[in-house]
């Protein structure tokens, strides 16, 4: 049996909701075997991160070099990456196996708002990973960052930056719009031909952790078994709505809990 394969490029989360944990649970709910490469350890639960330990970029470019010198990848989602060695390790790594689609979720800004990147870590990103990128898919905190402005706060200010942020090199925007108000939540994937707002119901619930993660390794696995660009946004919009929509089903942690990946099976 043929089995398609993503390949997670992302720290952990020792917590098991966000990260590698919740890029591995993604692939798997959505019938996508998984792969990693591991780029920074986090001691991190639902109420924080306590400490990060940054692997060695000789040692990420080892690890993306094993897997695809034996695993087909038919998709790669990348997720944070802070150290500028490590940026440059994942860029000519992807320069040097050339996989057929990249969803890059450039996480650059904590749920309370704090930068997590440096300026010079986010210039390296604009250069060297945007542009291999098949889809980045910031919020809208991310998105003003990387074009270095305020956050958009209405539906044309947002395609505007997407249509910007595709100058910076990606193939497709998919900007999230669960920063936003309302009581739906809307995210717009942009893309040459035009803005697309995807809208789904906003859930009340402090059940979010790795929701980015999830999204964009949902996307990932989608383009992994074959899926057009905007199919696999929209497959994967809707699975992890109703993975929100199912986190409060059980109780993790004392923080803010993560969503529930396999609500289809349990």
């Amino acid at each position: 049996m043929t089995v398609p394969v993503a390949l997670t490029i992302a720290g952990s989360d020792s917590s098991g909701g966000a990260g590698i944990q919740a890029d591995l649970k993604s692939f798997a709910a959505l019938g996508v075997y998984g792969a990693s490469v591991i780029t920074a350890l986090t001691a991190q639960n639902t109420r924080g991160v306590t400490g990060i330990h940054q692997v060695p970029a000789d040692f990420v470019t080892a690890q993306i070099d094993a897997v695809f010198s034996d695993l087909e990848i038919g998709a790669v989602k990348i997720g944070m990456v802070a150290d500028l060695g490590v940026i440059a390790a994942i860029a000519a790594s992807l320069a040097k196996w050339q996989p057929k689609h990249v969803v890059f979720d450039p996480v650059m800004v904590a749920t309370s708002g704090d930068r997590l990147l440096k300026a010079d870590a986010v210039e390296v990103l604009r250069a060297k990973l945007i542009p291999l990128a098949s889809l980045i898919t910031p919020n809208l905190p991310e998105a003003a960052v990387l074009l270095d402005e305020g956050v958009a706060a209405t539906e044309s200010a947002i395609a505007d930056q997407g249509i910007r942020l595709l100058a910076l090199g990606a193939r497709a925007v998919l900007i999230k719009g669960g920063h936003g108000q309302g009581a739906e939540s809307i995210d717009y994937f942009v893309t040459s031909g035009g803005t697309i707002a995807l809208a789904a119901p906003r859930v009340a619930t402090r059940n979010t952790h790795g929701t980015g993660c999830s999204l964009s390794s949902a996307i990932a696995a989608g383009l992994a078994k074959g899926q057009d660009m905007e199919s696999a946004v929209r497959s994967a919009k809707a699975w992890i709505s109703a993975a929100i929509g199912a986190a409060d089903r059980f109780a993790v942690g004392h923080g803010h809990g993560p969503i529930h990946h396999f609500h289809k099976f349990y």
